[in-house]
């Protein structure tokens, strides 16, 4: 999501950083845990008795503990990581117990039907969305941006399943498309359609709030604005990226500028994609690409 910052009445959209790591990360939050989540800091890196680390261990507003995992890295297993240190927790409730007594001194019971996993991470993927949903109502997932400007947005994407009941009986989404994914790929091979379906997969497991939309002539990959596109063709895939091709890290110069030359999608940089093997590389590509939407 784009932030800007107004100034004299001009809006200047502001340029997305990273933390230098995720400890940085963990630190800022550790400090601001009332105020971005309303819960009680009470640990940080707590040693489990297995030899395992919790993130941080907090206590929320209604007495229930609270687990929080950082997630640096799309490859970061966080989800089955913070279900087995909940496991642990519920094993060891007198450890907690004790940590309370330490920390803030006599509580009101602790309340252990309600234990909250909060899993922050500046990206989650499809999948680890899908699974949070199956799993329990009680991981929460939280996605960060941090700007310069010393500027940053957190947010809740996922919602309990009470939250999801609600909001289904109050509003009711009406989508109406003009194009489907079968205008695109009727008519075409298996090794095509088996190639946009790989490359769709890459695209999508980048950050769970990727929307894919059926334009006449193309495929477009977008946030808040389109990143990506793709043409898909007899012989291949034309993907078209919206970054300019001077800011885009290309050793194997697979991209080309097509700004001076007709084309239908909206982005100036085209690649073409004729086999599975390119797709680890191109979906470098894309995602900084993506990068400079965030």
């Amino acid at each position: 999501m784009a932030i800007f910052q107004l100034i004299k009445n001009k809006l200047t959209k502001l340029e997305a950083t990273k933390f230098k790591s995720e400890k940085q990360l963990q630190n800022l939050l550790e400090k601001n845990l009332e105020e971005i989540l309303g819960v009680t800091f009470l640990a940080t890196e707590f040693e489990t008795t297995n030899g395992g680390r919790i993130d941080s261990l907090g206590l929320d507003e209604n007495n229930a503990p609270v687990i929080i995992e950082y997630k640096e890295s799309e490859k970061d297993n966080v989800i089955n990581q913070g279900l087995f240190y909940m496991d642990w927790l519920i094993d060891h409730k007198g450890d907690f117990e004790m940590l309370i007594r330490q920390k803030i001194g006599k509580v009101k019971e602790i309340n252990w039907d309600e234990p909250r996993l909060i899993l922050i991470a500046q990206s989650f993927n499809e999948y680890d969305k899908y699974a949070v949903n199956r799993i329990s109502e009680n991981i929460e997932l939280w996605k960060y941006n941090i700007y310069k400007e010393n500027i940053m947005h957190i947010e809740r994407i996922n919602l309990t399943k009470k939250e999801k009941d609600k909001k289904q009986k109050e509003s009711t989404k009406v989508v109406f498309k003009e194009y489907t994914l079968n205008h695109h790929l009727k008519d075409k091979n298996k090794e095509i359609k088996a190639l946009f379906k790989r490359i769709q997969e890459e695209i999508t497991a980048i950050d769970e709030q990727i929307q894919e939309r059926y334009k006449k002539y193309y495929v477009a990959y977008t946030l808040d604005k389109n990143f990506c596109e793709i043409v898909v063709q007899a012989n291949g895939l034309k993907i078209y990226l919206d970054i300019e091709k001077s800011k885009l890290n290309d050793p194997k110069k697979m991209a080309k500028d097509c700004s001076v030359k007709g084309h239908w999608a909206t982005g100036d940089c085209e690649v073409k994609v004729t086999s599975e093997d390119e797709i680890k590389y191109v979906r470098g590509l894309i995602k900084q690409s993506y990068e400079t939407k965030l």
